[in-house]
C-alpha cells in the first residue's frame, strides 16, 4: 500500500467465506489458458478445492469502485518520477505482472539479508544492504505505476486492487523484517517482535478502516515516506554498520462507519475485524513468551515469517470484505500454523518446537498462496480478463462498462 493510490483506481481481496450463499454456480470461463507442461497441473494444486467467493460476493465485487482520500508529504515530488518511468514500460506488460515483479524482487533483497543475518543479530556484507536498498527502491517503483500502467493501456479492473493490496500485505512483512535485520535488532528480542508485529497490526489497521468507512485513507506521513526512510537505513546500516497514522486509523474506526447506525460496509459491527488480528497477535506473544526453547529468540526470522503469512491472508480477506461488502469470519486455516505452535506447547513440547515452526511456516506460507491463486483465478474467470496479460483492444472496448482497475 502506498499513498500515491489517492490518485489511481482500485486493484481487490476477499474477506469472507461463502456462507449461507453458494458458491459461483455454473461453469465460469477459463481466465487463462493452462498453456502445456506443468504449469497447468501446479496451477491446479494450488487452487482451493472450491470457488473462495460467493456468487453475491462477486457480483457485489463487479459494483465496486476505489475510493481513496488524503495526499502524503512527499507523493506530489515522486509524481514526476513515476510518470516518468511508467512512459518507458511497454503497453503490453499487463499492470499485475509489474507489481509481482516488484514484489518478487523485494522478497528476494530481503532474503538474502536473512540469509546473512538469521538471528537479526548478525552483520552482514555491504552489498547485501545495498541491494536490500535497491530491491525496496524497484518495489515502490513498480507499486506506484501499475495503476498507471492500467489507465494507460485501458485495463483497470477490481482484480488489480485485490493484486495490488495482497502483494502489498506480503511486502510488509519482509520490509519489517528487513528493517529489523538492518538495525540488528535481534540483541533486543521485545523490541524486535514489537517492531515487527506493530508493523503487520497497522497495515492491517489501515484497511480495517477502509472496511468501516469505504475510503482508503492516507496521512501527510505514510507508506511512502515510510519506505524511503528504511531504503536510507539500509543505506546506513551499510555503511556505519550496523507510530505515524495509528490514532487517525482508530479515529475512523470508532466514529466512521458508513453502514446503518455506524456500522462497516457491509453492516458488521465496527470491531468484528479486531478478532482476526488479535488471535494473530495474541497466539505469536503467548507462543513467544511460554517457548521453553527461546524459539523467537534462536530463530526470529522463521518466527516473524510464519506469522506474517498469516496476518498477510487475514488482511487480504479484510480487503475482499471491504470490496465485496462481506461479512468475515473468524474461522480459518491461516490459524493452523500457530494452533500446532500452540497445542505442542500445551503438551510439553513432546515434538521439537523447532521443526513445529517450521511446519506452521510451511503451512500458512501455502495456505496463503493457495487462498491468493484461487481467488486471483475466481475473479479473473468472472470478470473474463487474464491476471498476468492484457487483452488485445477490440476485446477491451466490449468489456469497458465492466471493467475498473
Amino acid at each position: 500500500m502506498s499513498s500515491h493510490r489517492a490518485a489511481r483506481p482500485p486493484r481487490g481481496g476477499r474477506g469472507a467465506e461463502p456462507a449461507a450463499d453458494a458458491p459461483s454456480g455454473g461453469p465460469a470461463p477459463e481466465a487463462e489458458p493452462c498453456g502445456r507442461g506443468g504449469a497447468c497441473v501446479l496451477s491446479k494444486l494450488v487452487q482451493l478445492p472450491a470457488p473462495p467467493l460467493s456468487r453475491h460476493q462477486l457480483k457485489r465485487l463487479e459494483e465496486h469502485r476505489y475510493s481513496s482520500a488524503g495526499r502524503s508529504l512527499l507523493e506530489p515530488y515522486m509524481q514526476g518520477y513515476w510518470e516518468w518511468l511508467v512512459a518507458r514500460v511497454p503497453a503490453w506488460i499487463a499492470p499485475n505482472l509489474i507489481t509481482i515483479v516488484g514484489l518478487a524482487t523485494n522478497i528476494l533483497t530481503t532474503l538474502v539479508l536473512v540469509y546473512y543475518c538469521p538471528t537479526a543479530t548478525e552483520q552482514a556484507p555491504l552489498w547485501a544492504y545495498l541491494a536490500g536498498a535497491v530491491g525496496l527502491f524497484i518495489y515502490q517503483s513498480l507499486d506506484a505505476i501499475d495503476g498507471k500502467q492500467a489507465r494507460r493501456t485501458n485495463s483497470s479492473t477490481p482484480l488489480g486492487e485485490l493484486f495490488d493490496h495482497g502483494c502489498d500485505s506480503l511486502s510488509t512483512v519482509f520490509v519489517v523484517l528487513g528493517t529489523c535485520i538492518a538495525v540488528q535488532l535481534g540483541t533486543n528480542p521485545d523490541w524486535m517482535f514489537f517492531c515487527c508485529f506493530a508493523g503487520m497490526f497497522m497495515f492491517y489497521c489501515a484497511h480495517w478502516q477502509t472496511y468501516v468507512s469505504g475510503t482508503l485513507r492516507f496521512g501527510i506521513i505514510d507508506v511512502t515516506e515510510v519506505q524511503l526512510f528504511i531504503i536510507t537505513m539500509y543505506l546506513l546500516a551499510g555503511i556505519g554498520g550496523a507510530i505515524f497514522s495509528c490514532t487517525n486509523y482508530f479515529r475512523v474506526i470508532f466514529t466512521g462507519g458508513v453502514g446503518k447506525n455506524g456500522s462497516t460496509i457491509a453492516g458488521t459491527s465496527v470491531l468484528t475485524p479486531f478478532f482476526h488480528i488479535g488471535t494473530v497477535i495474541t497466539l505469536a506473544v503467548m507462543i513467544y513468551k511460554k517457548s521453553a526453547v527461546q524459539l523467537f529468540e534462536k530463530h526470529p526470522c522463521l518466527y516473524i515469517l510464519a506469522f506474517g503469512f498469516v496476518s498477510a491472508k487475514i488482511t487480504n480477506k479484510l480487503v475482499v470484505a471491504h470490496m465485496t461488502k462481506s461479512e468475515m469470519y473468524l474461522h480459518d486455516l491461516a490459524f493452523l500454523g500457530p494452533g500446532l505452535l500452540f497445542l505442542d506447547q500445551y503438551f510439553n513440547s513432546f515434538i521439537d518446537e523447532y521443526l513445529v515452526l517450521w511446519i506452521a511456516l510451511v503451512l500458512s506460507f501455502l495456505d496463503l498462496l493457495r487462498y491468493c491463486v484461487s481467488v486471483c483465478n475466481q475473479i479473473a474467470s468472472h470478470l473474463h480478463i487474464f491476471v498476468f496479460k492484457i487483452k488485445p483492444p477490440n476485446t477491451l472496448a466490449n468489456q469497458q462498462g465492466r471493467n475498473h482497475h
